[in-house]
């Protein structure tokens, strides 16, 4: 005979309307022995969603993209659990769950049983549905190699960098200031090239995935693949999950989350200093000035980036013929 929960399930998770969840609910308020159980489904959703190539950030973007903030508590909440029962988590996974923490915030629920057990049923249809995508890194559970303590000299000299370009009022200095940062990158990527040569290290590349969220997305991820081609990566936009897989070393993957990220707190400032500049000639904010600006943003920011590595790639060549002569 089917549990409570089975029933539940069938009822809520397999339909798209509300008579299911409310049937499904309603079954589950009245039962408080299930309580336990339900959790330990959800958490079983997330295990397969990582075993489908989903990564807690990705699954906590979709929530809280669909969702409301009630889901995105207890997706995180399960989260939390789920991953503690691992003794190895890929490279990227401790930073995803540090953000996790920093934005969602403990998952207290003091509302009635049945609102929680519809939002229990709303979070798990989500995660039920969510397909099979290409892995982005090994497995929870699968032994990696550890993290390396600290980080290079010029990885600090590149954050300080693109530090001042976020705090400058001036649009030219701050492009410079980025300009400079990429250049440090590049150099960085050619080090570690050589290194890797020198020492026939089987380096190979990885993937990892990157938000694109709305607004303008568009112009995001048109920004993200200039970052990426400029570091020798490969980035590639789903836009129907909100975010674009980039394909490179690990060096370089490094390099493209930092720059961007930068770069998104550096357009958006741009642009609220060009929207003053609209409102004092008398004209309006619009949703289409802002996607325009951002777009041109994008491309004219990836034309000098491209500009930094090619600098600096001529400067290493030369700099190597002069050590051999």
């Amino acid at each position: 005979m089917d549990s409570v929960i089975d029933r539940a399930f069938a009822a809520a998770l397999y339909g798209d309307g509300d008579d299911g969840l409310d049937t499904g609910a309603s079954l589950l308020a009245a039962a408080p022995e299930t309580d336990a159980d339900l959790r330990r489904r959800g958490e079983e959703y997330l295990h397969r969603a990582w075993r489908h190539g989903w990564q807690p950030a990705d699954v906590l973007r979709l929530v809280r993209r669909d969702l409301d903030d009630p889901h995105v508590r207890l997706a995180a909440d399960l989260i939390r659990a789920q991953t503690a029962r691992y003794a190895h988590l890929p490279p990227r996974w401790p930073a995803q769950l540090a953000d996790l923490d920093a934005n969602t915030g403990p998952g207290g629920d003091h509302r009635d049983r049945f609102t929680r057990a519809t939002v229990h049923l709303q979070l798990y249809r989500l995660l039920l549905r969510l397909p099979p995508i290409e892995p982005a890194g090994p497995l929870p559970g699968d032994t990696v190699p550890g993290p390396v303590h600290g980080e290079p000299r010029t990885l600090t000299r590149i954050r300080a960098l693109l530090a001042k370009a976020e705090a400058t009022g001036y649009p030219e200095e701050a492009e410079a200031l980025t300009a400079k940062a990429q250049e440090l990158m590049a150099r960085h990527s050619l080090d570690d090239a050589l290194l890797a040569a020198r020492t026939h290290a089987k380096d190979v590349p990885t993937a990892c995935r990157i938000g694109v969220d709305a607004p303008y997305e568009t112009a995001k991820a048109i920004l993200l693949d200039a970052v990426a081609a400029a570091n020798h990566c490969r980035a590639v936009w789903n836009e129907a999950y909100g975010f674009s897989t980039v394909v490179g070393f690990d060096a370089d993957l490094e390099s493209v989350e930092l720059l961007h990220t930068s770069l998104l707190v550096q357009g958006t400032a741009a642009m609220t200093r060009a929207e003053a500049g609209q409102r004092a000639a008398g004209r309006k904010r619009t949703k289409t000035f802002r996607q325009a600006f951002l777009m041109a943003y994008a491309h004219r920011i990836g034309g000098r980036l491209a500009e930094a590595g090619e600098h600096a790639v001529r400067e290493a060549a030369t700099e190597a013929a002069e050590a051999s002569r």
